[in-house]
């Protein structure tokens, strides 16, 4: 089976991260994955940097540890895929299948409310999962649920509690969403409990993927790291 971490953070851009991209590239290389996915937090949540900044500037800040994450790739041999964790007062939501040209060009998504801009990404051609919706932390006021506006829902998430993930899976399968697990690692390989999605072949891009996981064709996986 070939494995893909999905839910992924690195530093400097997500403020939360702990490690820079060399080192993450390298741990999942030696972990034995196929891929990963950078989802790093995106202008409306943790990203380093100034809020002050022109819309296309933040946008190519966003998306340097991506693009430096490719070119280590490359070095190593491990295939590395763009996506974008969005946030609104403690909700948070993984975008899979758009690249830095479609973000550069529509501007506009910043002044979106949240349902509308998911549902924009989805008619766009993204993939929209709904990250741990049932985190519990002193920072989120209360929880936030969409299901008209996504695709699936992360029902395993390695950072969360087994209660909000079972909480997650029962509410993708109330109303029949896609279900989705990730590591949500701001650590590499000092984080040691792992979860992704599992494919028969390697994917050969973001709309591979985006395309196998909409057809039921990746499946989740978990493991430890000794």
């Amino acid at each position: 089976m070939y494995l893909y971490e999905t839910h992924l953070h690195t530093s400097p851009v997500s403020l939360c991260a702990r490690v820079g991209v060399r080192d993450t590239v390298e741990f999942y290389k030696n972990a034995g994955y196929e891929g990963i996915f950078i989802t790093n937090h995106f202008i409306d949540g943790n990203m380093r940097g100034d809020r002050a900044l022109p819309y296309n500037e933040r946008i190519e800040y966003f998306c340097s540890d991506y693009e430096s994450a490719v070119e280590i790739g490359k070095e190593v041999g491990l295939s590395v895929f763009f996506g974008a964790e969005l946030s609104y007062g403690g909700s948070d939501f993984l975008i899979y299948g758009l690249d830095k040209k479609w973000y550069l060009d529509h501007p506009e998504i910043e002044k979106m409310p949240k349902s509308q801009e998911l549902s924009f990404m989805i008619s766009e051609g993204a993939l929209v999962i709904h990250a741990h919706p049932f985190r519990e932390a002193s920072y989120i006021d209360h929880i936030r649920l969409f299901p008209r506006c996504v695709h699936g829902v992360e029902i395993y998430n390695a950072n969360r509690t087994d209660f909000e993930n079972e909480m997650a899976r029962q509410y993708a399968e109330n109303y029949q969403l896609l279900t989705f697990a990730g590591s949500d690692n701001h650590s590499a390989g000092i984080q040691n409990k792992l979860a992704g999605m599992q494919s028969d072949s390697p994917i050969k891009d973001e709309l591979d993927f985006v395309n196998r996981v909409k057809n039921g064709e990746m499946k989740i996986f978990t493991r430890v790291i000794e």
